[in-house]
């Protein structure tokens, strides 16, 4: 089993302007499929940290965590908590990065990991 990838989901999501803030749950589902085919290619473990109100998305290889708490940075701090050595954390959020990086995890933005999905 490789390293556990821990992604910070409306960051990756919000780096595109693909219409996602019109269907926000929508855009979630979408992102763990694209997680879970990723999960299942390089068997390496991947969690995908949510901010707002908790709904069902159907887990497959992917764990999907809400931000246990609502308001600013929610999210941010419980990736923040998570993050340690063996984690690569997706990011493109300096100050996420900061702490991460602090906890002894690895970091990836969200560019280059949209890359690592699309070159599967």
């Amino acid at each position: 089993m490789g390293m556990r990838w821990l992604v910070d989901g409306m960051n990756l999501i919000g780096s595109r302007p693909t219409g996602w803030w019109r269907d926000r749950p929508a855009a979630m589902r979408e992102l763990v499929e694209e997680l879970e085919a990723f999960a299942t290619a390089t068997g390496e473990p991947v969690t995908v940290v949510f901010d707002g109100r908790p709904f069902e998305i159907d887990e497959g290889p992917v764990e999907v965590v809400f931000a246990s708490r609502r308001g600013p940075d929610a999210a941010d701090d419980d990736i923040a908590r998570l993050a340690r050595a063996g984690v690569r954390v997706v990011t493109s959020d300096r100050r996420l990065a900061d702490r991460a990086r602090a906890a002894g995890a690895e970091l990836e933005s969200v560019g280059a990991f949209h890359r690592r999905l699309e070159s599967r």
